[in-house]
């Protein structure tokens, strides 16, 4: 029996099959065994094989299944897992692109961990869009600095949208770009993912909290993988959501240091007429990356997160903050 994953609890997946059942399954022992090194081995989005759990006497028990098999993915979003660094964490299998939600206050969102994140998408070759949430709480200076981000990254060829989930400020702008797609949404905790899929799906009233006062951080209010259903008046393909709990940091995983030059856009156009075709972009003669950073061609935030992407392969100079 085929069906998809449309909930990751941690312990169990919600997979909803091809004749419309929604079944609790859980993984065969055996299955974790076939090198698949990830926290999760099975992700939302994920296009799998179930078999009914059958008990004595031909009766199937309940409604619950064993995961047997997963079709082949056409493309993911992976991090790096905090606890065990050595193993990765698939936010979630076959999306049609991702909103990345930052915040430029309450919290912070850095560069490093957006380019961090649109790193990895590239190397997916999952389309982002960047949405800046809380636009309606900056003053003048943030939001000052909130336009120069937005500049700084259409720049580069990311579209951008400035929005507030609270007030609904610029969702007119963001619901068309959900329709008939399948949509991961992610971001730090606190900046308001649970809030934005409340104005965008009506009735479905996912829980919020406040940031923490003591470090003006978010909380966990998700705590699994969920995909959730959109109205699709556009299109005739259905529309889904991906909520994912909110995360501290985005450790790289599985990059070669050679590759990670071609996951930032402006980095690789410049790259093309560096004196060495191995060129690192470090310390090289005749860099044009480099001499682009400089000339300020390329913005000094992304040239750092590429140099502490260089690193990743250290365990030892992994940070969690990234």
């Amino acid at each position: 029996m085929k069906g998809l994953v449309v909930k990751n609890t941690g312990s169990w997946y919600t997979v909803r099959t091809d004749d419309g059942q929604l079944m609790d399954c859980k993984i065969k022992g055996n299955f974790r065994l076939k090198g698949i090194r990830s926290t999760n081995p099975v992700a939302v989005g994920d296009r799998v094989t179930v078999s009914r759990n059958e008990v004595r006497g031909g009766r199937y028990e309940d409604n619950t299944a064993f995961i047997t098999e997963i079709d082949d993915r056409r493309n993911y979003i992976v991090r790096k897992s905090i606890n065990l660094s050595k193993q990765s964490h698939i936010l979630a299998a076959n999306v049609d692109q991702a909103l990345l939600i930052v915040t430029v206050a309450n919290p912070l969102t850095s560069t490093t961990f957006i380019d961090r994140f649109l790193a990895s998408a590239e190397a997916y070759r999952v389309p982002v869009v960047l949405v800046f949430n809380k636009s309606d709480l900056l003053d003048a200076e943030l939001q000052h600095y909130q336009q120069m981000m937005v500049q700084l990254y259409e720049g580069i060829g990311y579209e951008c949208l400035q929005v507030s989930a609270a007030t609904g400020l610029g969702l007119d702008r963001l619901r068309p770009l959900l329709d008939g797609k399948i949509t991961l949404l992610s971001g730090n905790s606190g900046v308001g993912k649970s809030t934005l899929i409340n104005q965008l799906v009506p009735g479905v009233n996912l829980r919020t909290a406040e940031l923490s006062e003591a470090h003006n951080a978010g909380q966990h209010t998700t705590t699994f993988s969920e995909m959730i259903p959109l109205p699709s008046p556009l299109s005739s393909l259905p529309s889904y959501l991906i909520d994912t709990p909110g995360i501290k940091g985005f450790g790289t995983f599985d990059m070669e240091p050679e590759e990670i030059s071609g996951y930032f856009k402006e980095i690789f156009r410049f790259s093309k007429d560096c004196r060495f075709s191995n060129c690192t972009h470090t310390h090289e003669p005749g860099c044009a990356v480099v001499q682009a950073v400089e000339n300020h061609y390329i913005a000094q935030s992304r040239y750092q997160s590429y140099l502490s992407m260089l690193q990743d392969k250290d365990e030892s100079k992994y940070r969690e903050a990234y």
